[in-house]
């Protein structure tokens, strides 16, 4: 806790952005749940939620592409601050779904929200090792990715209140949440000259123009060149095989498994923040003190943890229950996502962050959306108990991957290109 209190005091730039990222992703929690409660009070189907969720997924997978070579190409800064202002907009609009009370409102503007979305998300990822040094990157991811659930739980209970008061306040809420985030970024500093460019290694590259198509390749390909890093891309992808059917199941066992209303979808959503929040926490201490053999070895456990808990999640008959089990699930993915985070800021070289997380939230997006798909075409047909169960199944499958390239070798310890690491490791590990 000391560390991440000290960052905060002594790291203006990052200061800056957390403030930020803390009124905007509260403002994105009250839309979230506002979305969705309102897309069930005027409709009472799973399926229209299932249509916002994939008029969300479409976008972020067509344009997170572009937005990743973009970022690795122009000033990340005046992209981030452009997509909030844009993003503030659009949160406006929703306020017409209210008013008119029709469904296509909801898809339209949730589809431009996301098309926004994926120029920031990767832009402050592709930032972080600019504005925090080698001895604050892993505490600086980790206050990041702890942040955001815990607006996650912060939005998400106090969404459920300011609908009962009026789904237009949280809209307006979410408006100007994303105009303080802007203002937050805007007020960032560059270290160098070069500011929030990265430096690109050949220089004919500007004379030929924009190639995205050719960009965006030379992005994969280097992906596929770090084994550690094109693994903790598929693991992601992996996560989304079940993650993506449990943004569907959350609002579907609020509503229909234990009739609580927006307040039961509230509560279920804010428990995986809390759990989200509190294994953010504990992976900060932690990856302090693992090696690289620990990390590998925790990544494969917490994986059989979280699609074992959601298992018993679903399964569970008691509302208490229920969310005891979903507070496991989430802070084991959350441990997985910290570290493996923190490892990716350590590796990635800073001409090709940008499309390297893009990418990955392009590859998550993805399988999210052919998993909601699913999703909510088995919920025609069968209980939100028995798609849960499926989920969990699913996400816990991703441990057998990682665990077979582990052992047999294929994990090695790649060098430091994005950032010296804070993180304890002995240099003659090389492989497991």
């Amino acid at each position: 806790m000391n560390q991440l209190i000290q960052l905060l005091r002594g790291n203006r730039n990052y200061r800056s952005m957390w403030m930020g990222q803390i009124v905007s992703e509260i403002g994105d929690n009250f839309n979230n749940i506002a979305v969705f409660a309102l897309a069930m009070a005027l409709t009472h189907s799973g399926m229209v939620v299932t249509g916002v969720l994939l008029a969300r997924a479409i976008p972020a997978i067509t344009i997170g592409p572009v937005a990743g070579v973009l970022l690795d190409r122009f000033d990340r800064k005046r992209i981030m601050i452009a997509s909030d202002l844009i993003r503030a907009l659009v949160a406006l609009g929703f306020i017409l779904a209210v008013t008119t009370h029709r469904i296509w409102v909801l898809y339209a503007f949730s589809a431009l929200l996301m098309a926004a979305s994926p120029f920031f998300n990767a832009g402050r990822s592709s930032i972080l090792p600019t504005i925090a040094s080698a001895e604050e990157i892993h505490t600086a991811n980790s206050l990041t990715q702890t942040t955001q659930w815990m607006t996650l739980t912060v939005g998400t209970f106090l969404g459920a209140t300011v609908i009962a008061i009026g789904y237009k306040w949280a809209f307006v809420f979410n408006a100007f949440s994303f105009v303080f985030s802007a203002w937050c970024i805007w007020h960032l500093r560059a270290p160098d000259a070069m500011g929030f460019r990265a430096k690109r290694k050949v220089l004919a590259e500007e004379e030929e123009g924009i190639r995205p198509w050719h960009e965006y390749r030379e992005g994969l390909r280097y992906m596929r060149s770090v084994p550690l890093v094109f693994a903790i891309a598929l693991l992601s992808v992996g996560w989304a095989t079940g993650g993506g059917a449990a943004q569907i199941l959350f609002t579907l066992f609020g509503e229909q498994v234990f009739n609580r209303g927006a307040s039961g979808i509230g509560i279920i959503w804010g428990c995986a923040g809390v759990g989200l929040l509190l294994g953010g926490l504990f992976a900060n201490w932690l990856g302090r003190r693992i090696t690289f053999k620990g990390y590998k070895l925790t990544i494969f456990i917490d994986f059989v943890v979280h699609g074992g808990a959601y298992v018993l999640f679903s399964r569970a008959q008691r509302f208490d229950v229920a969310l005891l089990f979903i507070f496991i699930s989430r802070a084991a993915i959350s441990i997985n996502s910290v570290l493996n985070y923190s490892y990716l800021l350590r590796t990635v070289a800073n001409r090709y962050r940008g499309r390297v997380f893009a990418t990955i939230d392009t590859f998550t997006w993805t399988m999210m959306m052919v998993s909601m798909m699913g999703a909510g075409l088995a919920s025609m047909h069968y209980s939100p108990r028995v798609i849960g169960v499926v989920a969990g199944l699913l996400s816990s499958t991703t441990a057998i991957f990682w665990g077979w390239a582990n052992w047999t070798g294929r994990l090695p310890l790649p060098p430091a290109a994005g950032t010296e690491s804070s993180l304890p490791e002995p240099h003659t590990e090389r492989t497991v």
